[in-house]
């Protein structure tokens, strides 16, 4: 008799009904929105800040000193350096920008200081030295007679079209685009895995350790009994997963209506963004270009690929997942067993990082695509580029066939682990067990 819907349904009602998960499944979602809102909370305190800072500038700079929203500049005029530093602790300014006055341009570059009585932040360094960066940079121009506007007028900005040769159109934004989307799957598959693949293996140890397992084995037989951990556990981590999904956006939107502001708000100001755009295409360009990025990605095919090697891949862990921990009494014993497991998931995603990003259609990429420890993380990073469908179909094919394969060992393994009690085994042991 087929006992494994039963099984499942046990292994379901019995992870959700726990009270551990309840609370897990409500408590996280609420302390992650908490970490997010608090950081977004503070940035956007700290991006409200207006610093103003003091300038003793002897050499005579005209129009660079623009005061804005979040800086204010205070110019300093017919003082010596020690009664402006007396003055800017006086008025608790920023900090002070001394500019020597030389004739030589370059020697008064190299000898601008900034006082203040902490560190200063990085990025308002940098916006100060690229002001006078270009300020001098125009002046020593003028020294040679050279023609500034002729120099603006003659710069060219390039931005290089790209198309295959059937005619589609695509640019860099799609590559940020695909980068992002290949990313983003091969890091929740590989949570995914982590997560769920312990949970199977703490239930099985905890059901070995608690002799229950002697009763069950009895009636049905170690494949249903791993198959049904397997299946159960993973529609109970679907359900917490679409659960999260869900009550974090309900959270994330009381929480930035309440506390008036965005969750989601990049780091680098509007503003910076704004003057980045228009210094090469502007923003309608981007804005354009983010259309069709998103246009020209084959969606239809990475939601189906993405749920095929999504779910191939966490059962092919999950089993290597289920044979540990009935080869084992506690969970101290699994260290030994783990590191096999863990390293094909990180090498994937090393790989998907720092060469499925580079060359997707490379020697490295397509090879550690077909191998299946591998191939559900590499090959869904590499989808958004462009993959024939018979490519993924046979990766496809080579990880199904991979998983069988494990559920057959794995199943050796259980049924003569799940009754081993009071021993440690050795990779020795198993190979014996898989042999019986």
């Amino acid at each position: 008799m087929n006992h494994l819907p039963l099984i499942i349904k046990r292994e379901y009602l019995t992870k959700v009904k726990n009270k551990s998960f309840i609370i897990m499944t409500i408590l996280s979602p609420i302390i992650m929105i908490a970490l997010i809102a608090v950081v977004a909370y503070l940035s956007n305190l700290n991006n409200e800040k207006v610093r103003t800072i003091s300038v003793l500038d002897e050499y005579g700079l005209e129009g660079v000193f623009v005061s804005t929203e979040k800086t204010k500049y205070d110019v300093l005029e017919g003082v010596t350096l020690d009664i402006a530093k007396e003055l800017v602790g006086e008025t608790s300014n920023y900090g002070l920008l001394h500019i020597e006055n030389f004739t030589n341009l370059d020697f008064i570059s190299n000898h601008i200081k900034f006082y203040s009585e902490e560190s200063p932040s990085l990025s308002l360094i940098s916006d100060l030295e690229r002001k006078l960066e270009k300020e001098f940079t125009n002046l020593k121009m003028q020294e040679a007679e050279i023609d500034i506007s002729k120099i603006e007028a003659s710069k060219v900005y390039i931005n290089i079209g790209q198309e295959n040769f059937t005619g589609e159109e695509s640019s860099k934004i799609d590559s940020i685009i695909k980068l992002i989307f290949g990313c983003a799957a091969g890091y929740l598959l590989f949570m995914f895995i982590i997560i769920y693949g312990n949970m199977i293996m703490r239930s099985v140890i905890e059901e070995k350790t608690s002799r229950i397992i002697e009763v069950i084995i009895s009636s049905v037989k170690p494949v249903q009994l791993m198959l049904g951990k397997i299946i159960g556990t993973s529609l109970a981590g679907i359900t917490q997963f679409v659960i999260w999904v869900v009550f974090g956006g309900i959270l994330m939107t009381i929480v930035s209506l309440v506390l008036g502001i965005s969750l989601m708000d990049s780091s680098i100001p509007q503003q910076e963004l704004l003057e980045m755009a228009s210094e090469s295409q502007g923003v309608e360009f981007y804005f354009e270009s983010f259309k069709n990025a998103l246009s020209n990605m084959p969606l239809m095919n990475l939601i189906v690929a993405f749920i095929f090697f999504f779910i191939g891949g966490y059962l092919l862990y999950s089993s290597l997942y289920a044979a540990i921990g009935a080869a084992v009494d506690n969970e101290t014993d699994t260290q030994q067993f783990m590191l096999p497991i863990l390293m094909p998931l990180i090498l994937a995603v090393y790989i998907g990082i720092f060469t499925v990003i580079e060359d997707p259609h490379g020697t490295v990429s397509t090879v550690f695509s077909y191998i299946p420890l591998t191939s559900p993380v590499v090959m869904l990073m590499r989808i958004p580029f462009g993959v024939p469908i018979w490519q993924q179909l046979i990766s496809l094919l080579i990880l199904v066939g991979t998983f069988m394969f494990t559920v057959w060992f794995a199943a050796k393994i259980y049924r003569v682990g799940i009754l081993m009690y009071g021993k440690k085994p050795s990779y020795k042991e198993l190979i014996k067990w898989i042999k019986y």
